[in-house]
């Protein structure tokens, strides 16, 4: 009784209204602090992973996982780099391709983190460069998996020589998707053999099964050493080397040097130690590349005729897709490039790669290539091609095939 009369003295004290206003504050906090407990029971790990709880990660799980990794920080990814510095790349807007490109490689996935992860990379990685022929997926990965290939020391080397047209078939043999080859010349039998076969292997890129790892350095041909250093590496190793008229050879190495050294003496000057008495100077490099015979006696004490193939300069301009054919053949290879990949430029003077299913221009080769060779005295042409002629039918003897460089000679005045 005395309970009731206190409580009816306090309320009739206490307006109605404050009394409702208090309940109803008490009734939102203990929601509150009910949806907060119930939210964190919720919650996933802080650290990212893509395996949660024991959860199977099948094909399915980890393409829903990629697609909310690919979609959750539009309009841009950052990505980590090795040294912790974020680098922003531009998202791709067609979100199809990225499903389409994303699906295929997850199916050649495992579940394992750390190759869910490489994929991820190597998708920003693309869709920041875009497609090229040899900067595809498997350049993001340093250490490759046997799901994305490995990085093998080269089954096949483009030997030589400089100015007889290497990177020009270099660049064609890398549209054939068996042919995975370093753009760039390693130099490593001539110039850095001391940092060993494992900086060499590192270069590479990675490769498939039933891909060809190549490289090309046209200097191997010259240098003395670098045979025994190849057959010390693999006895078995295909060399290339694409030869051309040592003549003009020679004036587009002179060319090349004009174009970084203006000042230098001119071709005629160069080429002779007595121009009166017609002494060519056969120690300049521009003029000693060109004796073939002398070089390849070095290479045939290690390697076989078989091991060789020689690549005509002036019919990988004439005829390419013909000349692609014999070089497919050669490292066994199925005959893919043909004439369709090709269109020649009259501007340049040589042929320029294209992809046949694409409508774009086609992809030529830089401005250091196709430039324009100095006027050259006939007369000092003439006596160079008198100087190469013996060399030459040695060179033919040697190989068993007759390039007709002797037919281009046209005689002076």
């Amino acid at each position: 009784m005395a309970f009731w009369s206190s409580t009816t003295v306090f309320t009739s004290k206490v307006p109605r209204k404050i009394l409702f206003m208090f309940t109803l504050s008490l009734s939102v906090t203990y929601l509150f602090y009910s949806l907060v407990s119930c939210y964190t029971s919720l919650q996933f790990p802080a650290q990212e992973s893509y395996v949660y709880q024991g959860r199977p990660v099948t094909e399915e799980t980890t393409l829903m996982t990629l697609r909310g990794k690919l979609y959750s920080t539009l309009p841009h990814f950052t990505e980590r780099t090795s040294s912790e510095k974020p680098t922003i790349f531009p998202t791709n807007t067609d979100n199809v391709k990225i499903e389409e490109r994303t699906a295929e490689w997850v199916r050649a996935s495992t579940a394992s983190t750390n190759t869910i992860a490489m994929v991820h990379t190597a998708i920003v990685d693309q869709q920041h460069q875009g497609f090229s022929t040899t900067d595809s997926v498997f350049r993001a990965s340093v250490n490759s998996t046997p799901e994305y290939g490995e990085k093998k020391l080269p089954q096949a080397i483009i030997i030589g020589v400089k100015k007889g047209g290497t990177r020009a078939l270099l660049e064609a043999l890398r549209v054939h998707p068996d042919v995975r080859a370093v753009g760039n010349e390693p130099h490593f039998f001539d110039r850095n053999y001391e940092k060993g076969l494992d900086w060499y292997r590192d270069l590479m890129p990675s490769t498939l099964d039933g891909q060809l790892t190549m490289e090309k350095t046209p200097s191997y041909f010259v240098t003395s050493h670098v045979p025994k250093r190849i057959y010390s590496m693999a006895k078995d190793i295909k060399l290339i080397i694409v030869v051309r008229n040592p003549v003009t050879r020679a004036i587009s190495d002179y060319t090349q040097t004009l174009s970084k050294k203006p000042e230098i003496a001119s071709f005629e000057v160069l080429a002779f130690k007595n121009r009166t008495l017609g002494l060519v100077d056969a120690s300049w490099s521009a003029l000693r590349i060109g004796i073939y015979a002398l070089h390849l006696e070095s290479w045939m004490h290690y390697f076989p005729l078989s091991q060789m193939h020689f690549v005509s300069g002036e019919r990988l301009i004439i005829d390419p897709a013909g000349e692609m054919a014999k070089v497919q053949d050669f490292l066994g290879l199925k005959r893919i490039i043909s004439d369709k990949h090709f269109y020649f430029n009259k501007t340049k003077g040589f042929p320029c790669l294209k992809k046949p299913e694409d409508s774009g221009a086609p992809r030529c080769l830089g401005k250091s290539k196709g430039r324009i060779h100095p006027i050259i005295d006939p007369d000092v042409i003439h006596r160079l091609h008198k100087f190469y002629k013996p060399f030459n039918m040695m060179f033919y003897q040697m190989i068993g095939q007759n390039f007709e460089w002797e037919t281009e000679e046209s005689s002076p005045d």
